[in-house]
């Protein structure tokens, strides 16, 4: 339903109010205090729902009572109505208002007015102005560097992005654990609870423990005598352990490689491979719940270097360990002897490195080395692209949170994710570099949650429905959770369950939503849940360190929908022609990115930089343009949405193509397939749609859910265990270009319109 299918705040009835499960009583009081707002503000008016949402909806209300109020305010309002909107008094002392009260009439001279008023304007001097914009940003956050840059950014013809922090030295980790005018040793900085212990005290670590114990992990990561620079991985669920071991790889001066817990064995080898890891921290098992799923068993089944492996309760694991790994109380006790004793973080420069892998693949040439030592090309197969983050792009994620989230000393941020995807180290430098508390929560949610963090992706074989959601929402109710990241898969869970009900959420000051696209209906039952308080839409991607497009305190925030190119970043929507149309008009196109953006990727372990990226773009003012890859509309209101990719790329983790020929193997009555993201109508996850032609069209499969659960259990067990197929569609033949190239992106078109089959 929408705003069309309600009545207009003036013509709603105390019967119509009754009529929604409350009784007559009650919708009499709500329908007279309805009728002073609307006489003060008018019937559909911003200022008229601002005041409906702070002073009349309570989470105790039905939400078809928040739908009448909120639909029927914005009835005739058009397109992007503010569901929330910033209050002046507030926004004077959010990070960005208050920096602006003292410096806004020296960066922007006549034009600064006021915080929410001027925002834009500072958007566009942090773009215009990188010099001042981010010496002053790392003032304010205490960026600290051992040798300061001798400039923040030099320009090269030569290299689109610039030469970000010439010739400086630091390391993000040892700012993570430093102390400053605004952090003390006793301020905590990791709250937890472990499932299963839900009635027990929240678990709390001081900065002064956080430092002590990752001290003794890198002192005992440098008895493991590997070179300098070495790449060690992580593949363990988003714990306080695997948060200590982050730190400490980073601050001992080696390079984390950060594999997602949910991955089989070959994926895990691949990137183990192409990081050329030495070393693997991992866990025995997952306990979710009553089930046990197996982590150490499939490193090793990936064939991984050394293992460090932690048990998962008590000190016993379940099988055996190899004889070149350790156990988790022996490593440490290899530095017992420097317990306490302060590890000398490894300064750093800014070409300094750690690898992430993008959800997007490469497709590279599969080799073999003859008896001569000659290579020669087997075929082509996929690889994730390996992305570097470098010493900067912490601070970009960082200050992301501290521009856009708001987060400060004091805070405590929450957000379901794992160090396998972005958002795991994002959660780490978000928090503690700006003083705020890392919340975790080590139990189901987070086994759910995890693959969609990478960009538009849940296929997942267990059922959102049926989670106990409970302890997640007593965690972060216990630790007062005051900033909590969201994607949307879990809230359409959260809210079908009305799993919120009994839990009060008035500590968040905000939600931020990353992963998915995200539906408004749900979105606005989330905001009720904690009286209103905004959704910051974050888009980006693990090349970017953080996002692209998101929203602010300091401007109105539309459901489902970004307000702002994030600081330091412009946006650029191409035409038909493959140009830039005017920046501040409407349109919807392939979304390009102003090239300078501090903390992005410069180059990729496995693929040329430049020809991902740079290659082929348009020049705008002397500029080559930074190739994204999604379709984006700009609205008339000037709000983002983002409509999927613009090519044939899936969002699903690994390549379209890695899917279909393991799909393509599975029967032998297939004779090809095409692997399709197909977007839900409402928002949300993409659906995985396969199109198969069979070999004797006369005599097709016809139990195609067999053939579903057949393509299931290959694909879970080669590529991923939470990959679901949601649909097979049998087709005579697949559409393909002149050069005989599937086009995917027709089926996605054509699957998302639904009636596949006669529409094809």
């Amino acid at each position: 339903m929408g705003s069309k299918d309600y009545k207009s705040l003036d013509c709603i009835t105390t019967a119509d109010i009754a009529a929604l499960g409350i009784p007559d009583e009650n919708a009499d009081e709500l329908r007279r205090q309805l009728a002073g707002i609307v006489q003060n503000c008018g019937a559909g008016t911003p200022q008229t729902w601002h005041n409906i949402a702070k002073l009349l909806l309570t989470p105790e209300l039905p939400f078809s009572f928040h739908q009448m109020m909120y639909y029927g305010c914005y009835k005739y309002y058009g397109p992007d109505p503010p569901a929330w909107s910033p209050d002046p008094g507030d926004a004077n002392l959010t990070n960005v208002g208050k920096l602006l009260e003292n410096h806004g009439k020296e960066f922007l001279g006549s034009k600064y007015v006021d915080p929410i008023t001027s925002f834009l304007d500072f958007q566009e001097f942090s773009v215009k102005n990188p010099e001042v914009y981010w010496k002053t940003l790392f003032d304010k956050m205490n960026i600290s560097f051992s040798v300061p840059p001798v400039c923040i950014l030099r320009e090269d013809p030569t290299h689109p992005g610039g030469h970000w922090l010439p010739r400086a030295t630091t390391n993000p980790a040892n700012n993570c654990l430093s102390l400053n005018s605004e952090r003390t040793l006793e301020d905590i900085a990791v709250i937890w609870r472990d499932e299963g212990g839900d009635e027990l005290p929240i678990n709390k670590m001081t900065l002064k423990e956080l430092r002590k114990s990752v001290w003794l992990v890198a002192h005992a990561i440098e008895t493991l005598k590997l070179e300098k620079g070495s790449a060690i991985a992580i593949d363990m669920p988003m714990d306080v352990n695997s948060v200590v071991i982050y730190l400490a790889i980073v601050l001992a001066g080696y390079v984390v490689v950060s594999i997602a817990d949910s991955f089989a064995p070959d994926e895990i080898s691949a990137r183990l491979k192409i990081s050329n890891a030495k070393a693997i921290f991992t866990q025995d098992l997952i306990i979710r719940g009553d089930r046990k799923l197996p982590l150490y068993s499939r490193v090793v089944d990936a064939q991984s270097p050394m293992a460090i492996v932690i048990p998962t309760r008590g000190s016993s694991f379940s099988r055996m360990l190899r004889d070149i790994d350790i156990s988790w109380q022996s490593f440490l006790e290899r530095a017992y002897v420097s317990k306490e004793v302060e590890f000398v973080a490894v300064e750093q420069t800014t070409e300094a490195f750690t690898i992430f892998f993008s959800h997007q693949g490469l497709l590279m040439p599969r080799t073999k080395r003859s008896g001569f030592g000659r290579l020669s090309v087997r075929g082509y197969g996929w690889e994730p692209k390996a992305i570097p983050w470098n010493v900067a792009t912490p601070f970009k994620a960082a200050a992301d949170a501290w521009c856009h989230m708001d987060i400060r000393k004091g805070d405590i941020v929450g957000w379901p994710t794992n160090l396998g995807w972005m958002m795991g180290p994002w959660l780490v430098y978000a928090s503690l570099l700006n003083g705020a508390s890392i919340a975790l929560y080590n139990g189901s949610p987070l086994v759910l949650a995890l693959p969609s963090l990478c960009r538009f992706m849940l296929f997942t074989r267990y059922d959102l429905q049926t989670v106990e959601h409970e302890p997640y929402f007593k965690a972060s109710h216990d630790a007062r959770v005051t900033m909590l990241g969201v994607i949307p898969s879990i809230v359409r869970a959260w809210k079908s369950a009305d799993a919120t009900a009994t839990y009060d959420w008035s500590a968040i000051r905000c939600f931020a939503s990353t992963g998915e696209a995200s539906n408004a209906d749900e979105y606005l039952w989330l905001m009720g849940r904690a009286r209103y308080k905004p959704v910051i839409e974050y888009c980006g991607g693990t090349e970017i360190g953080g996002g692209f497009v998101t929203g602010s305190l300091l401007q109105h925030q539309s459901l489902a929908a970004f307000s702002t190119p994030a600081m330091g970043c412009s946006l650029f929507i191409l035409g038909a022609d493959g140009f830039p149309i005017p920046q501040n008009g409407p349109g919807i196109g392939e979304l390009a990115l102003g090239p300078q953006m501090f903390g992005a990727s410069s180059t990729l372990l496995n693929a040329d930089h430049h020809d991902i990226y740079f290659k082929g773009m348009p020049v705008w003012n002397g500029k080559v343009l930074r190739r994204h890859g999604d379709v984006f509309e700009r609205t008339s209101r000037g709000y983002y949405r983002a409509h999927g990719r613009a090519d044939d790329t899936m969002n699903l983790g690994v390549s379209s193509v890695e899917i279909e020929r393991i799909c393509n193997s599975v029967d032998a009555g297939v004779l090809e397939t095409a692997a399709v993201g197909v977007p839900p109508a409402g928002g949300g996850p993409e659906r995985l749609v396969i199109a198969v032609v069979f070999k004797n069209p006369d005599k097709p499969i016809t139990d195609l859910s067999n053939l579903s659960a057949s393509f299931n259990s290959a694909l879970q067990k080669k590529l991923n265990p939470l990959f679901k197929v949601s649909e097979i569609v049998p087709l005579p033949s697949l559409p393909r270009t002149a050069t005989n190239k599937v086009m995917r992106r027709v089926l996605r078109q054509q699957f998302s319109q639904g009636d596949q089959n006669s529409k094809l």
